[in-house]
C-alpha cells in the first residue's frame, strides 16, 4: 500500500510540473527570495528588529527567506494545490479510479503528498535562491548549509505540509470547493499569519517567536540592548534610511519547539484522513444520487427484447432493418420540407451581445446576493460624513461581487465551448461585450457610494470611483483569459483589496483612502487609466493571436 500512496504522488507531481503555470510559480518563488534579501542600500525590508537587520551570512539569509516563504507560501500555494481533486474529475480519471479497489483514504492521502511535492519544490527553489542572494550581496561568502537550508526544514515545511492538507479539505467540501472557499482561504491566511507570530499561539504558531528572542540574544551580545533596539516586524515594509547591521549565528530550536512542528504535520495528516468520512472518491453509487443514463447510451426501451441500455451507433436498434419498409420515411421529407427559419430581431447586434453576456455573468446569481447590493446602497445613502462611505462602504460593495468578476475571460473554456465561439467572426465585439457587462456589475454594486458622493459634491471620489469600475473588470478579463483559471484573479484581487481597506495607499484603486484634504490620497488617475488600457491591449491582442493561431 506504501507503494502505491507513493507511486499515485509521484505520477501526480510529475502532471502537474510539466505545466506552464508551474514554471511561472518558481519564477515567482524566486522574486520572493530577491525580495525577501534586499541590498543594503535598498528602501525596503521584510525582517527586521528595530532599526538592525542581520548580517547576510547563510543563518540570517536562510531564515530570512525561509520566513518570508512562511508567510507567503501558505497564500499563493494554496491556490496552486487546491485543484487536486477537480481536475481528476474534468478528466474522467476519477470516474477510472472510483473502478479500482483503490482505497478513498489511500487517494487522499496521495494527492496530498503530491501537493506537498509541489510546494516543497517551490522551498527548493528559494532555498537555493537564498544561496545566491548570499553569495551576490556579498557580506559573508563562507557557506553554512545546515544554517542555510534548516529553516527549510523545520520552520517553513510543516506550515507548507498544513497548506497542502487544507487545500484538500477545501476540496472535499461541497460548500468550500469553489470560489467561496477560495475567499474565505484568503481571511483564513491573514488570520493565521497575525495571529501565528504571538508568542501564545497555539503548536508554536508559524514559528517566529523562538527566532525572535534569538535575534534578541545576537543584538545582545553585539552590545545592544534588544529592548531599545525596536520591535520586530516581518512583511514587505518601507524604511527611511538603510538599517544598521549585526552578526547572527543563527537558532537553534529547543525540543519544545520541534515538538510543536511535529505537531503541526500530524494535525495536517488528521484533516488529510478526515475527509474518507464523507469524499464518495468520484463514485456516483456514494454521491447525491446517479446519473440516468451515461452519455452516448440510450435508456432501456422495451422494443430492444433485452434490459441494459443500447450504445448509439452499435447497429443495435439504430433504425428500421434493411429490406424493411418503413413508412415513416415517406413522411419524413414533407415533415422537413419547409425547416422554421430564425426569426429576425430588430436593433443593435452589440446591444444584444451585451444582454447575452450579462445574462451569462450574472447567471446563478441567488436573490440574497442581490439583497446584499440593496442594502449597501440603502446604508450609503444614510451614513455621515460622506467619508464613511468611501472608506468603509465602498470597499464592502467592491468585494462583493468577487466570485463572479472571477467568472470573466473563463467560462467559456471552463464550459468546453471555446471551440464554439472560435466560429464567431466578431473576436472583438465578443470581448468589448463580456467586458462591457463586467463594468455594469461593477457600477451596480458600487452605485449606493457613487450616488453619496454626488449628493456630496466629491468630484475626485466620484473620478477614482469610475476609473475604479473602470480598473476590476479590466484586471478580472486580463487574468481569466491568461489563466483560464478564477483563482488567479482571486489571488490577486483580494491582497489589493485589502491593502486597501488597511490604508495602504500604494495598491488604493478606488479612491478610498483620502489625505488630510480629503482628497483621494491612492493611485494616481493617470496611471489607473493607463493601466486599464494596457490591460484591455493585452485581452485584445492575446484574442487576435489565438484566433490566428486556430
Amino acid at each position: 500500500m506504501p507503494g502505491t500512496v507513493v507511486g499515485l504522488a509521484v505520477g501526480d507531481f510529475r502532471g502537474r510540473v510539466r505545466r506552464p503555470a508551474y514554471a511561472v510559480v518558481l519564477i515567482a518563488a524566486v522574486g520572493l527570495g530577491y525580495l525577501a534579501t534586499p541590498a543594503p542600500e535598498s528602501d525596503w525590508v521584510v525582517m527586521q528588529v528595530g532599526d538592525y537587520r542581520g548580517t547576510y551570512n547563510s543563518a540570517y539569509t536562510g531564515m530570512v527567506v525561509a520566513l518570508a516563504a512562511t508567510v507567503w507560501l501558505p497564500l499563493g500555494g494554496f491556490y496552486v494545490v487546491r485543484n487536486a481533486l477537480a481536475r481528476d474529475e474534468a478528466t474522467g480519471v476519477g470516474r477510472l479510479l472510483a473502478t479500482t479497489p483503490l482505497r478513498t483514504w489511500t487517494y487522499l492521502v496521495a494527492k496530498f503528498l503530491s501537493s506537498v511535492l509541489v510546494l516543497a519544490s517551490m522551498l527548493g527553489v528559494l532555498a537555493v535562491t537564498a544561496l545566491v542572494m548570499q553569495w551576490a550581496r556579498g557580506e559573508t561568502m563562507a557557506v553554512d548549509p545546515v544554517r542555510l537550508l534548516s529553516p527549510f526544514v523545520y520552520i517553513a515545511l510543516p506550515l507548507m505540509v498544513c497548506t497542502a492538507a487544507a487545500a484538500l479539505l477545501f476540496e472535499t467540501i461541497p460548500l468550500l470547493r469553489a470560489g467561496l472557499g477560495n475567499v474565505l482561504w484568503f481571511f483564513v491566511w491573514t488570520v493565521l499569519v497575525l495571529a501565528g507570530q504571538s508568542p501564545e499561539a497555539p503548536l508554536g504558531g508559524i514559528g517566529v517567536h523562538g527566532v525572535v528572542q534569538s535575534l534578541g540574544a545576537g543584538l545582545a551580545e553585539q552590545g545592544v540592548d534588544p529592548g531599545t533596539a525596536g520591535e520586530f516586524s516581518l512583511g514587505l515594509t518601507q524604511i527611511q534610511e538603510p538599517l544598521k547591521s549585526f552578526d547572527w549565528q543563527g537558532f537553534d530550536p529547543d525540543p519544545a519547539f520541534l515538538l510543536g512542528r511535529y505537531a503541526l504535520v500530524a494535525l495536517a495528516l488528521g484533516l488529510v484522513l478526515l475527509p474518507a468520512l464523507w469524499f464518495p472518491r468520484f463514485d456516483p453509487a456514494r454521491g447525491r444520487g446517479t446519473r440516468a443514463a451515461a452519455p452516448g447510451l440510450l435508456p432501456r426501451s422495451a422494443g430492444t427484447g433485452h434490459g441494459g441500455a443500447v450504445p448509439v451507433g452499435a447497429g443495435a436498434v439504430a433504425g428500421p432493418a434493411a429490406g424493411v419498409r418503413d413508412d415513416r420515411a415517406e413522411a419524413r421529407p414533407a415533415a422537413f420540407a419547409h425547416p422554421p427559419r430564425t426569426s429576425v430581431t430588430s436593433g443593435s447586434p452589440a446591444l444584444r451581445l451585451l444582454v447575452g453576456e450579462v445574462r451569462i455573468l450574472l447567471r446563478g446569481t441567488p436573490l440574497w446576493w442581490w439583497a446584499g447590493v440593496l442594502v449597501l446602497a440603502v446604508v450609503s445613502q444614510l451614513v455621515t460624513p460622506a467619508t464613511g462611505v468611501t472608506r468603509i462602504l465602498l470597499p464592502a460593495a467592491w468585494i462583493w461581487p468577487v466570485l463572479i468578476w472571477s467568472r470573466l475571460g473563463t467560462q467559456r473554456h471552463e464550459h468546453g465551448v471555446e471551440a464554439l465561439l472560435g466560429a464567431y467572426p466578431a473576436v472583438r465585439g465578443r470581448t468589448a461585450a463580456e467586458w462591457g457587462a463586467g463594468f455594469l456589475l461593477t457600477a451596480a454594486a458600487g452605485l449606493g457610494p457613487a450616488l453619496r458622493m454626488v449628493t456630496g459634491a466629491d468630484t475626485q471620489g466620484l473620478v477614482h470611483w469610475f476609473l475604479g469600475a473602470l480598473f476590476i473588470p479590466s484586471l478580472a478579463l486580463l487574468l481569466g483569459t491568461l489563466s483560464r483559471t478564477h483563482r488567479l484573479f482571486q489571488f490577486t484581487y483580494l491582497p489589493l483589496w485589502y491593502g486597501t481597506v488597511n490604508g495602504l495607499a500604494a495598491v488604493d484603486f478606488m479612491g478610498a483612502i483620502r489625505g488630510a484634504d480629503g482628497s483621494p490620497a491612492g493611485l494616481p488617475p493617470v496611471f489607473l487609466a493607463v493601466a486599464v488600457v494596457m490591460m484591455l491591449s493585452v485581452v485584445f491582442l492575446s484574442g487576435a493571436a489565438r484566433r490566428a493561431t486556430s
